[in-house]
Order: C-alpha cells, then sequence, then structure tokens
C-alpha cells in the first residue's frame, strides 16, 4: 500500500476586536477585524462556524503562528484548545467578522474571553466550515434549537424570502434573552422559556405536538444533545422526514466538557443513527 502523505494543518486567521456589544444578559456579540481575514470569506452557508484557538494558560507559539510546526515541536498538552463558534455575520466590504457568544459567567473558555474582551484584543481561529443554508426549492422549513444554535437560526431566518413558510422555535432562559432579527416580512421565531425545566424540554413539546404544513420540509434542528437525540427519533420515524433533509446534530452535551463531548460525540451520533434506522 503506498504511503499517505501526512495530513496538512489548516491555515489559521489571525484577527483583532473592534468592538463589543451586550445583545442580552448571556449573549455577547464580537466583531472582529484586521489585516489578518484579508484571506477569509464565507461560501454559502447559513451555519458557517469556526474554531477558535486559545492557547493553554502559560504557552506562547513563536511567530509567525503555524499550526504545523506547533503539532511538530509542542506536546500534544500545549497545542492550542479549541471552541467552535457559528459565524453570525461576513461584511466583505469592511471586512468585518461577527461571533455570538453565550456567556455564563466565568464557566468555560470562549464565553469568558468574549466577556472581557476589548477592541485591540487577538484571536486566532481556523475556518470556516459549514454544511447548512436553507433549501429555496422546499415547500416549508423547520428551525428548532437553545442558545448554542440561535446565531445559525438567526442566520437562516435573515436569509429565507418573503413568503416562504417556517415555523421556528428557539428556547432561552426567559424573555430577556430574545432577540430580534433583520428578517422579511411574515418571518418569526416562536421564543420557549426554559425556566427551571432541562434544556429542550420545551423544544420537544412544541415540534411533537406542531401542526406540520404539508409538503417537503428542510430541517435544521441543533443544540443539545439530549434533545436534539429525542427529535432526531420523532422527525424519523414518527414524521418520516428523509435524513437527506435534516441538518441535525448535538452542539454540546450537559454533563460533559467540551473536550468530552468532542471525543464521543462521532461515535454517538452514528450509535443514534444505528438506533433509529433499525
Amino acid at each position: 500500500m503506498a504511503e499517505q502523505p501526512a495530513r496538512k494543518a489548516p491555515q489559521a486567521h489571525e484577527a483583532r476586536v473592534v468592538r463589543t456589544e451586550r445583545l442580552t444578559p448571556h449573549m455577547v456579540r464580537v466583531v472582529l477585524g484586521g489585516d489578518g481575514l484579508d484571506a477569509f470569506s464565507v461560501g454559502e452557508y447559513t451555519d458557517h462556524y469556526l474554531k477558535l484557538l486559545f492557547a493553554p494558560e502559560g504557552v506562547s507559539y513563536p511567530e509567525p503562528f503555524d499550526m504545523e510546526r506547533i503539532r511538530a515541536e509542542f506536546p500534544r498538552e500545549q497545542w492550542p484548545t479549541t471552541r467552535t463558534y457559528t459565524v453570525r455575520g461576513w461584511d466583505p466590504v469592511h471586512r468585518e467578522l461577527t461571533v455570538d457568544f453565550v456567556v455564563h459567567g466565568d464557566e468555560g473558555l470562549a464565553g469568558p474571553w468574549a466577556a472581557r474582551a476589548q477592541a485591540g484584543d487577538t484571536v486566532r481561529f481556523l475556518g470556516p466550515g459549514g454544511g447548512y443554508a436553507p433549501d429555496v426549492e422546499a415547500d416549508w422549513h423547520l428551525l428548532v434549537g437553545d442558545e448554542s444554535a440561535l446565531p445559525a437560526i438567526a442566520v437562516a431566518l435573515e436569509r429565507l424570502p418573503e413568503g416562504a413558510t417556517v415555523r421556528a422555535f428557539v428556547e432561552v432562559a426567559d424573555a430577556s434573552e430574545e432577540q430580534k432579527f433583520a428578517t422579511a416580512a411574515g418571518i418569526e421565531v416562536t421564543w420557549l422559556h426554559r425556566g427551571d425545566r432541562p434544556t429542550g424540554e420545551a423544544l420537544l413539546d412544541a415540534v411533537r405536538t406542531l401542526d406540520f404544513p404539508a409538503g417537503d420540509v428542510h430541517a435544521f434542528v441543533h443544540g443539545e444533545a439530549g434533545f436534539v437525540k429525542e427529535l432526531r427519533r420523532h422527525l424519523r420515524l414518527e414524521r418520516e422526514v428523509p435524513r437527506e433533509r435534516l441538518s441535525i446534530s448535538g452542539y454540546w452535551r450537559a454533563g460533559k466538557t467540551d473536550e468530552a463531548w468532542r471525543a464521543i460525540k462521532r461515535e454517538w451520533n452514528d450509535q443514534v443513527e444505528r438506533e433509529q434506522e433499525n
């Protein structure tokens, strides 16, 4: 067997914080710019994402920043930690990149960074990736998610044209976490307030009791993995939505760190698929 070439490390972008904005009590918007975005662009997807790179405490890297060199010269525990976030907006004229962060005090890594970010701070990232955009040929669209999926849902809603048939459900803690979007006339989101209920319970109830419009549906369901698993089962088995008409995945898993969830996510998703196809 021919020897496979070594996988080349992706090229990292460096961006500078231009400004920040507190959208809601637990959502912070960070707008990035700078010459490091000269080679950055996005494509057609509404769920484009970045992998932000954070150096472990006390670790610094030689300049210019080079992921291949870091992987070759540094022990794995000193490689950058990654956190995945959706591209909320990209302005190619001003070359400004907008990313929204869920913030819960000092919990996590990227959220606290965003809460403390000031103009002039720098951050590196890989990407963008992506895989979903609302199909204009669909008869109607189903968009479902918690706060982690809110930026991607917002971009999709703003992409849809006037007259599109949409059922959009977003679960947040309470009314203070609701946001307004620049959507076409007649396109609205149903906000569900979690309160003391487990994440996703209100979304499960909303979709299970929804009177589905007739015709071909294109669905986007993302957020905490537990409720996503239940909605995948409901949509595939009970609503008989074809697999190819679903963009559905767990962004995070209650009770697991980001690293622990990423380590098992692919296997977990494969297992869920097997269970629901049998």
